[in-house]
């Protein structure tokens, strides 16, 4: 199943150890869900974990971009030929429901499921990490 994870669970997971976000990023080599990814997504994804407040414990900026190749190498690389905006409130979550359509994935996992309000006419269900962990264990 192909989902595009938002940029807020990787900061979630970043921060804690003990949230589905977490459990979700540890299950990729599980190959239970594959991520899409854009060059946008990922650029936003490394603007997020350069933030000092985001890698708690000591984490470096080298270790987190260290995680985020990781990451990408478990994702699939999606070009996006057209755009929808703009379709919701803000432009960066236009990108992720952009990435989403291209890359014909079912679900936007993030911890703003109303900011994606209106996916669904394009066949995206924006779910939360434990929403979507929870899934994962079920198709087990």
């Amino acid at each position: 199943m192909r989902v595009v994870l938002d940029t807020s669970v990787i900061v979630a997971a970043s921060r804690s150890r003990s949230g589905a976000s977490f459990e979700l990023l540890r299950r990729l080599d599980d190959r239970c869900y594959e991520p899409a990814l854009s060059v946008a997504l990922y650029a936003e994804w490394r603007d997020a974990l350069s933030r000092p407040e985001n890698r708690p414990g000591g984490v470096t900026v080298e270790e987190a971009f260290a995680f985020l190749r990781y990451l990408a190498s478990r994702s699939i690389l999606q070009p996006i030929y057209f755009l929808w905006r703009p379709y919701l409130s803000d432009p960066d979550d236009d990108m992720v429901l952009e990435l989403a359509v291209a890359a014909r994935c079912g679900r936007i996992v993030t911890h703003n499921c109303s900011d994606f309000t209106g996916s669904e006419r394009f066949g995206v269900e924006a779910v939360s990490p434990a929403v979507f962990l929870k899934r994962v264990r079920q198709s087990r």
